[in-house]
C-alpha cells in the first residue's frame, strides 16, 4: 500500500493525531497488509474488496481478539480508504458493506472516594521526588486529565491568578479546567523544592520532570500512580486512566452537569462522557436497596 506514509503525514500535520494514535493506524494498516499479501499475494489496495476485509475478520475473531479491537482495527481501515477514495485512487470504499461486530457495554472502573481520601491521607511527603509524585496523582484524579496531557504541562500553564490550569488536549485542543485554590499552594512547593533540586537548571522541559530534569514518559506516570493506587485498592487496572474514570464518575455521582464534565474531560462529544451516567444509575440503585423500604 504505497500511499500509507502519505495517508500517516495526512494524520500527523492535518489531523494532528498524536504519535500514539499514528502509531496504532500503522500497526494496523501493516496487519492487513501481511494478511493480504500471505493470503491472497495482493498488495494493490485498488483491488481490495470487501469480502478481503471479511475474511481477516474471521481471522481476527479465531485469534480470539475482542470485537473491540476488531472495530478499532475496521475503524483505522475506514478511514484509510477514505482518505484514498478522496485523492481519487479508489472508486469506492469497501468497508461501506462490512457490519461492524457487536461490543457489549463496558462500564469504566473507578476508585471509590473514600479510598482515594484515604490515599491522600496517608501519603507521607517526603523530598522533591515524595512530593512530585503526589502531586501527579493528585492532579490528575482533581482534573481528569490524560497522561499525554500532565506530561505536556508547562509552568505558564498554571494560572494562579485565574485559579485555572491550561490544558492541550487531543488535536491541539485547549481546555481551561478550574482547580481549588489550595492546590496552587502545592503547585509553589512543589517548583521551590524542584528548583532546590535542580541547583544547576534555570529552565525545565515541562511542569513535572524526572529525576534527571527531563520531561516525563508515560510509563514513568503510569509506574507512579499504579504504585499508589496499589496501596488502597485491588483493582486490576490502576493506571492514570483509573483516576480519569473517578474524576468523571464523582462528579456525576454528586449530581454534576453531563455538559459540564464532557468540558472537563475534554471530550469531542456527549456520548464519549454518557457512559459515566450508568455508574451514576447504579449508585442510586445502591441507595435505593439500602433505604427504600419496598426495595427488597
Amino acid at each position: 500500500m504505497g500511499s500509507l506514509s502519505k495517508f500517516l503525514d495526512y494524520l500527523k500535520h492535518e489531523k494532528r493525531y498524536s504519535k500514539h494514535t499514528i502509531k496504532s493506524y500503522t500497526n494496523d494498516i501493516n496487519q492487513f497488509k501481511s494478511f493480504l499479501e500471505l493470503n491472497y499475494e495482493l498488495t494493490d489496495e485498488k483491488l481490495v474488496k470487501h469480502t478481503h476485509i471479511r475474511s481477516w475478520m474471521v481471522q481476527l475473531m479465531e485469534e480470539n481478539i475482542s470485537p473491540r479491537s476488531i472495530n478499532r482495527k475496521l475503524s483505522t481501515l475506514r478511514s484509510y480508504f477514505n482518505y484514498l477514495r478522496k485523492l481519487s485512487l479508489i472508486d469506492n470504499n469497501p468497508l461501506l458493506k462490512i457490519i461492524s461486530p457487536k461490543v457489549g457495554k463496558r462500564l469504566p472502573e473507578y476508585v471509590k472516594e473514600d479510598q482515594l481520601e484515604q490515599l491522600f491521607d496517608t501519603i507521607d511527603i517526603g523530598d522533591f521526588e515524595d512530593y512530585r509524585n503526589r502531586l501527579i496523582v493528585e492532579l490528575i484524579y482533581v482534573t481528569g486529565m490524560r497522561r499525554t496531557e500532565l506530561i505536556n504541562l508547562k509552568d505558564s500553564d498554571i494560572q494562579k491568578s485565574v485559579g485555572a490550569i491550561k490544558v492541550l488536549g487531543k488535536g491541539n485542543k485547549e481546555r481551561i479546567i478550574p482547580l481549588a485554590p489550595q492546590i496552587f499552594d502545592k503547585f509553589e512547593r512543589y517548583k521551590d523544592l524542584r528548583s532546590a533540586y535542580f541547583e544547576d537548571l534555570s529552565a525545565f522541559p515541562s511542569f513535572f520532570v524526572t529525576n534527571k530534569g527531563k520531561i516525563l514518559y508515560p510509563k514513568f506516570v503510569y509506574n507512579v500512580v499504579k504504585k499508589y493506587l496499589s496501596s488502597v485498592t485491588t483493582m486490576k487496572k490502576r493506571s492514570p486512566h483509573i483516576l480519569r474514570h473517578s474524576f468523571a464518575t464523582h462528579l456525576m455521582n454528586q449530581g454534576a452537569d453531563l455538559n459540564a464534565v464532557k468540558e472537563l474531560l475534554g471530550h469531542a462529544n456527549l456520548a464519549a462522557t454518557q457512559v459515566y451516567t450508568h455508574n451514576s444509575i447504579e449508585k442510586l440503585r445502591e441507595v435505593y436497596r439500602k433505604a427504600h423500604p419496598k426495595s427488597q
